[in-house]
């Protein structure tokens, strides 16, 4: 499983529409939207998965240069919700280079949504010509993307927050649960963190809201914030977890503290801004703000500090957080592949 910053093919978006949990501010997540594909398009490819033909298609065309636009892929399918991180394709590159798109079995983060159009959407892209390199089901096994994030040579992090939830994959233990990731994901180890799980968080505590990895043997990881905050506590065990580790060849890692992004609340319930939840793409970083002008600058700065050779661009997902998910959430890399798949691309 390749590191996030290595070379991309492009993005996959689903996109918002009436009959999502969006419904309600629908214009600003699509602004949102737009927004993403913009920064994604000037770097690279995009594919759009829209409920209804022609629909996202409009909406950029009006925001995109000709050539961004050329840059689009879009496949019509309907979806339950938008967050491509957890029911988009898991890509594997070989040591020969072949591409394998896995399809794991999403089913709304165990059970808590409804999942079955989103569950359907890979084997359509499939269907379709529209995946990279060879596709495998893998739908026996239930695994989001943002559950799991990969150094590129062996190494998966994970929780156990997320992976031993109700609903997931039981009654399978911790150490079939490992053995099966290794075996799936072809992993060398299973690196299974216990703390850290954000107020607000509706997925079982994803390791991408808490714990980011990044070259060099780099851990970006959500700081323990004020000792006011009831969050604190966790994440002070999460730093000293994350202290004791060692990489695969036994050496301690890089360790970079991101802020504690200021409480955000919405009818009493305090919602899960992270500023762990950016997207790396090719030549950039896109990094969630909170109009948090001192926390937002400070987490610019310190991103770009573990990926100093790219552009950052920070989009405000104030709206996204409604819906207790980020900008990575939202959003699922597709390596590159010899031959780009031949779609509805204009």
């Amino acid at each position: 499983m390749p590191g996030e910053w290595e070379q991309q093919w492009g993005v996959m978006l689903t996109w918002p529409h009436e009959q999502t949990d969006w419904a309600c501010y629908l214009d600003d997540i699509t602004e949102t939207y737009l927004q993403m594909a913009d920064a994604i398009t000037r770097h690279e490819h995009l594919l759009v998965v829209e409920p209804v033909h022609g629909y996202a298609e409009r909406l950029l065309q009006t925001r995109l240069s000709p050539t961004q636009q050329q840059r689009v892929v879009y496949h019509t399918f309907e979806s339950d919700d938008t967050w491509a991180r957890d029911h988009g394709p898991i890509t594997l590159v070989g040591n020969d280079g072949a591409l394998r798109s896995l399809d794991f079995h999403f089913n709304g983060w165990g059970k808590k949504f409804p999942a079955e159009k989103d569950n359907a959407i890979n084997r359509s892209l499939y269907e379709a010509g529209l995946l990279h390199g060879d596709y495998e089901s893998h739908l026996d096994f239930v695994l989001e993307g943002g559950s799991i994030e990969s150094d590129g040579r062996g190494t998966v992090f994970t929780t156990s927050t997320c992976l031993l939830a109700p609903h997931r994959n039981q009654p399978l233990t911790r150490d079939k649960i490992e053995q099966q990731l290794k075996r799936r994901l072809h992993a060398r180890r299973i690196v299974w963190l216990d703390h850290g799980e954000l107020e607000g968080d509706d997925t079982d505590g994803h390791i991408d809201t808490i714990v980011r990895v990044a070259p060099d043997d780099t851990l970006l990881y959500v700081g323990a914030g004020d000792n006011d905050d009831p969050q604190h506590d966790d994440f002070t065990l999460l730093e000293q977890q994350l202290r004791a580790l060692h990489t695969i060849e036994g050496k301690p890692y890089r360790l970079i503290a991101l802020p504690m992004a200021d409480a955000i609340y919405e009818d009493g319930e305090r919602l899960p801004a992270t500023y762990a939840n950016f997207l790396v793409i090719n030549g950039a970083v896109i990094y969630p703000t909170y109009a948090q002008p001192e926390n937002d600058e400070q987490a610019r700065e310190t991103i770009a500090r573990a990926f100093p050779d790219r552009e950052m661009i920070g989009i405000d997902a104030r709206t996204i957080i409604r819906q207790h998910g980020s900008i990575h959430c939202l959003t699922m890399q597709i390596n590159t592949h010899p031959d780009p798949p031949k779609g509805r691309e204009h």
